[in-house]
């Protein structure tokens, strides 16, 4: 569900009409809202409810420091994959202590920056992560809160360049040597082992693959118990599918997941923290555009607007699909038209749709892409010197633009121009 509804024929975000936006900020624009967010959050707290448990957003998915703060304000934790992720979530005023730094090539740097600010755990990748932590954390006079990333060998059965828990896969530790590299951590002074960390990718769309992932975990639990080791954490990683489509097939609900959950390590004891990000902000925004031209071509039809694939990259680097709508809703039985919505950058691959069915469209009517939320924004670019578009947050019936589209002399003016030149 979400917050995005046609209403007396115009599409509204919450209590505010979509065209209103466009007039204020142009086009194009991501929108956000934060009904949505918040609904969506709590359908996890509802999930693991009776657990202990912390729902770490996961950055990567959407970094807007208002997105965050929102966020954060319900009592969210943070998982980041960078020291600017970290940054990002401090500054949306998010505790050291409900962060979860992950992430397959932390710098040096980057250890040593969330280990002086503040940080509830490390989900450690390799040795040679876990060897540089001990050594610099021990130089602080500190002890580093770990779990060690576990690779399952498990296939997500979603799309090969977001499966992480498979053993090609350059994230974690193949589970069967956890052991021994828990031994070695256990043995470290500057570490701290309290939990274990799993995640097998993202867009998950059946719950076998958890419950596999998850089965592993608890065994590897109960082993490292055994071995002396005190795991009072685990990290189940994100990965909740969300719908892309209006159709009636949906992936399975929060309130499923936990229960796959609560049947496989419910019983060990241990705090839970999982890493939705895209379950949670997914659904929660619009890409909204303007249509330039109605281009005919040969044997096909090109919708151009003013979103590029620079803007939203999902349809070009994985193929994904979103639904397309009409900002004014077509009257009911209007003829639909098959055409190519494209975008204005110099690549055959700024192709957003094919064959997509859709009223007619003319010169500066506005469109809508579904299910924007997610890996959107935090993805675009200035590909052809196109700025960054701004994105909007929207509560109830009030708007407030939360990044700013940047001017044309603002990109200019990050170039130097060295003085010999």
């Amino acid at each position: 569900m979400d917050h995005f509804l046609y209403r007396g024929g115009v599409l509204h975000a919450e209590d505010v009409p979509i065209p209103e936006i466009a007039a204020s900020v142009g086009t194009p624009f991501y929108v956000y809202s934060t009904a949505t967010l918040a609904r969506h959050y709590r359908l996890f707290q509802e999930a693991l409810a009776g657990l202990p448990h912390l729902i770490c957003f996961a950055v990567k998915a959407n970094g807007n420091l208002a997105v965050l703060k929102t966020l954060g304000d319900l009592g969210a934790g943070m998982d980041v994959v960078s020291a600017g992720e970290y940054l990002r979530a401090r500054a949306a005023g998010v505790p050291g202590s409900r962060i979860v730094f992950s992430g397959v090539g932390k710098t040096r740097g980057e250890l040593r920056l969330a280990l002086a600010g503040g940080i509830r755990q490390f989900n450690v990748e390799s040795e040679p992560e876990l060897r540089a932590l001990s050594e610099i954390a021990a130089s602080m006079g500190l002890r580093a809160p770990i779990a060690l990333r576990v690779n399952p060998d498990v296939d997500a059965k979603t799309h090969e360049k977001i499966a992480t828990g498979k053993s090609e896969n350059k994230f974690g530790i193949p589970i069967a040597r956890a052991r021994a590299v828990y031994a070695e951590a256990a043995a470290l002074p500057g570490i701290d082992v309290v939990g274990v960390d799993v995640h097998i990718g993202s867009q998950l769309t059946e719950l076998d693959p958890f419950r596999q992932a998850f089965g592993k975990v608890a065994e590897l639990t109960r082993a490292l118990r055994a071995d002396g080791h005190v795991i009072r954490r685990l990290d189940l990683g994100g990965g909740l599918g969300i719908p892309y489509t209006r159709s009636n097939e949906a992936p399975p609900l929060p309130l499923d997941y936990g229960q796959v959950i609560r049947e496989t390590v419910g019983a060990l004891g241990c705090e839970i923290e999982i890493e939705p990000g895209r379950f949670i902000a997914g659904n929660a925004g619009l890409l909204v555009a303007s249509v330039i031209w109605l281009k005919e071509g040969e044997g096909r039809r090109f919708l151009i607007i003013d979103a590029a694939m620079n803007d939203l990259a999902r349809p070009s680097m994985y193929g994904a699909h979103h639904d397309i709508v009409p900002v004014l809703e077509p009257a009911a039985g209007v003829e639909h038209a098959t055409c190519d919505v494209v975008g204005p950058v110099c690549e055959t691959g700024d192709t957003f749709a094919r064959a997509r069915a859709l009223p007619a469209m003319g010169e500066g009517e506005l469109l809508a892409f579904r299910s924007a939320g997610a890996y959107g924004a935090v993805m675009a670019s200035e590909y052809n010197a196109r700025p960054l578009v701004p994105e909007v947050l929207v509560r109830g019936d009030h708007f407030a633009v939360i990044r700013a589209r940047p001017s044309y002399d603002e990109m200019l003016g990050r170039d130097t121009i060295p003085a010999w030149l």
